[in-house]
Order: structure tokens, then sequence, then C-alpha cells
């Protein structure tokens, strides 16, 4: 079917013919991975020092064979880690590694097109564009509205925090700017703003209730105290969907809040912001279409590999007035209006063609799979609630607004060191079956549990199975 493989040293410029020969074993590889990745455990990294040892070695100067390049990969290098690809990877905020924009990436990188400026690809960029359009309809943002891809929420917080500064410092020394979130924001909002200039003291963390949202008359208070004191607060970031407990902020509120005191509003909703594509996400975020700007992240909510973030912003103007310079060597930028030249209103000069990885995979499944697909996670979530909730011993810690649900085991007598001990040794005890992989989180020194169901590979039967395994484990301790 291929033709034989190409000769040991590969010449840099392959031809169709070589690049067949090259591809099929690496598909023949890339099938078997993925057609295993249910049997594969949840996470293999339990002798990852070792591994990593072994792997030390030069880069080779006159190349390698490629099945040897291929076995190093495919049955050294891949199978230890922890399996994020996989039905069974709860942890973290998973990312799904959606197939259909591997294939995108592959063409993306084989045309090599650059998309920063408008004239070295217009049609590519406006493909991009179409995507960016799609995402600030789908959030309730109008017409005026802006975005970028990025290569993560973090990335996408940070234009955030860049453009709030834009527009509400100007020429106000930073040092007395002040940002206001919650105690359970991203540590992603934190490093952002230190990146932008602001010193830690600037970033003022507002308590969380008992549902894990910020305690908004406790922020009204510490924005009139900031400005008795002659600070210039300027931003407030709200939660859609927090990575310790799943926890939404009250959007509707905040954003009164920000109207009311003449500050930017941005909502991070990396982890939860998609299931606005779905009727009980939409109410849950409730408030979110008020925002300035939204940070989303497509390799969580829409499944796609990582590296794929978005920034929304409701005024475009505003998104462009902060990234705008010009470059003597570069064609002219295009004025604002109908079409974009990326590189004005983001970061980034270079860039990949991240626009490709969502265009294609929307463009062959349309919108609708990606919502049933969300709705599933959700179903999922609260049969997890539902079944942790009547285990003995089992408390959960708040409703799941989304599809995270975060529990703790306790005991009668039990301190509070001693009770986090025996969540520490229960999350043990689930990941040691590796049918499914759980992470812990700290809230107010309190170990809690979570899973956090976010994969298009996961469905009713691995969820049944992580269930069983914290019954197991729970008799174990």
């Amino acid at each position: 079917m291929f033709p034989p493989p190409p000769p040991r040293s590969l010449p840099l410029e392959l031809s169709g013919t070589d690049l067949q020969a090259v591809m099929g074993p690496v598909l023949e590889r890339v099938a078997t991975h993925i057609d295993t990745l249910a049997t594969q455990p949840a996470q293999h990294v339990d002798r990852a020092e070792e591994t990593a040892r072994s792997l030390i070695a030069p880069i080779s100067e006159d190349g390698e064979d490629l099945e040897d390049v291929l076995s190093l990969l495919f049955d050294r290098a891949v199978p230890a880690s922890f399996n994020a690809a996989g039905p069974g990877y709860l942890a973290y905020i998973p990312g799904g590694g959606l197939l259909h924009s591997a294939v995108a990436d592959f063409i993306a990188d084989a045309v090599n097109r650059y998309t920063g400026v408008w004239l070295a690809a217009p049609g590519l960029v406006q493909l991009e564009a179409n995507v960016l359009r799609w995402l600030t309809q789908a959030v309730g943002f109008p017409s005026s509205a802006q975005g970028i891809l990025t290569s993560g929420g973090s990335m996408a917080n940070f234009s955030a925090v860049v453009v709030a500064r834009a527009r509400h410092l100007r020429q106000r020394d930073l040092r007395d700017g002040v940002l206001y979130t919650s105690d359970q924001v991203h540590h992603s909002v934190v490093k952002a703003a230190m990146l932008a200039g602001f010193p830690p003291p600037s970033v003022h963390q507002i308590p969380s209730d008992d549902e894990c949202r910020i305690r908004i008359p406790d922020l009204e208070d510490a924005i009139a105290r900031d400005r008795a004191a002659g600070k210039h607060p300027f931003l407030i970031v709200g939660s859609g969907g927090t990575v310790n407990t799943g926890a939404v902020d009250d959007l509707a509120r905040l954003a009164d809040v920000a109207r009311r005191h003449n500050l930017w509003f941005h909502v991070d909703a990396a982890y939860g912001g998609f299931f606005v594509l779905t009727e009980r996400g939409r109410e849950a975020l409730a408030g979110m279409e008020r925002a300035d700007s939204i940070t989303l992240d497509p390799h969580k909510g829409l499944f796609l590999p990582y590296g794929t973030g978005a920034l929304l912003v409701r005024d475009g103007h505003a998104l462009r007035q902060a990234h705008s310079t010009e470059g003597a060597y570069l064609p002219a930028m295009r004025e604002e209006g109908e079409f974009v030249d990326f590189c004005q209103i983001s970061p980034e000069l270079s860039r990949p063609f991240r626009g490709l990885r969502l265009w294609l995979p929307l463009s062959l499944l349309g919108a609708r799979a990606f919502r049933v697909a969300l709705d599933e996670k959700l179903d999922l979530a609260r049969l997890a609630a539902d079944a942790l909730r009547q285990m003995p011993g089992i408390e959960l810690v708040t409703q799941p607004a989304l599809s995270l649900v975060a529990f703790r085991a306790t005991r009668p007598g039990l301190d509070a060191a001693a009770t986090n001990t025996l969540n520490r040794r229960l999350l043990d005890g689930v990941n040691r079956r590796k049918r499914v992989y759980l992470t812990a989180t700290t809230v107010r020194e309190r170990v809690l549990l979570r899973i956090c169901v976010l994969s298009f590979r996961t469905h009713r039967d691995r969820i049944d199975a992580c269930l069983e395994d914290v019954r197991d484990a729970l008799r174990e301790l």
C-alpha cells in the first residue's frame, strides 16, 4: 500500500512519495495508540525519574531509523505519562485531543502559511476570523466584539489584563492600580497581573462563600476602601468555573458591581465557558454575556488538543488599542473594519495557524455535536454527585455547577489533619487501580478529591468504574 521507507538519512526536502513512506508507519502507530486508549492505564508515572533518565541521549549526527524512533516514542516515552486523552482521565481539567484537530494541525504545518498579517494569507485569516466570530456569538457578545486565539487560558488572561490596563489606567502609576478576584481564582490571573507590571499587593483576593463563590459585599467594601486610600481599582475577575470545585461566581451581580464602579469586568471561563452552548450551562453562566472580556479554552470545553485558548473582548477596538504597533518592514496594516491583522490585536507577530484546528472539526461535525457532548458531561457529573451523596462517609463540598464534582471522606472524631490524611489515602486507593485518574486540591486547608468530566471519550461506563473504585477504596481505609 505504501512505497518502501526512505533512506536512513532523510533529506530535508521530502517529496510526496517520501512523505507517504514516513506517514504510513506513523499512522499505524497512532491508530493503534488511539484504539487502545480505553484499556491503557489512566496514569503510568510510577517510575518517572527512571524513565526520564533512560531517555537522556545526545542528538544523532547522521539520523536514526524511522522504526527505531517510533519505537522509542510509542513504546517508552508516550506510555510513561498521564493518559490525558483516555476516558478515565478525570483529573485536573481534561483536554480530549480531538483527532480532527490533529489532522488540521498536520495540514496547517504542511502548507506552513503565515497568518499574523492579513495580506500574507487572507483566505486562511478569514477562516480563523469566522471561528472567532462564532465564539463571540456563542457567548452573547455584540457584533463589535473581537477575539484572538492563544496558546491557552494563561495567555488569554494576560492579554485581558493588558486590555483592561490600557482602557482604565492609561498613564497612571501601575502601583496604584488594583485588581479584584476571589480566593478561588485560577493562579494564571495572578501571574498575568504580575507579567502586566502589577506587584503582588495589587491583586486583592476577596474571600469566597460556602459555595466557593466570591463574596460580593466584601468586594464592594474592598473597592470603597481602596478608593478612599487613593488607589485606582480597574478590574474585576469573575470565575466561570473554578478549577478547585467548579464553582461559578454570580456573574450577573459582578457585572452590576463593575458597571456601578466603572471597572473592567473579565470572566475567566477557561474551564466552564463552553457549557454556554447548553441550556443548563447558559443558566449557570448567566451574566457572562455582560462581561467586557472572556477567557475560553477550546482545548478544554471543545475537546481540542492542548495549546488552544481564546480571549474574546466586547469592544474590539479596545483589543486593538492595547496591542497595536507599527513595523517599518511589514506591509500596511488593515484599518479597523471587515478584515483583521491578528498581529495588531494580539501579543504575537509570528504565530501558528491555530484557527484551522477549530475550523476543521466545527466544519466537519457541526456545533450540535459539541453541544450534545457537553450535555452528556453535565449528566455524568450529576450522576457522580448523586452517587457520592449516597455513600456513607462521603461529603460533597459543593453542589456541582458544571461538570466538576468536589468531595471528601469524613470520619467522626477525626481532626482536620487526620481527615486530610484520610483523603490522601482515599485518592491513592482510587488511583492505584488505574482505571481512572483523580486529583486533589486544597480549599480552606481541607484536602478535597475532584472528579472532572470533560473528555469526549468519557461515558457512563467509566463513571460507573470510578464510583466503584471510590467505594472499594473507602472500604480499605
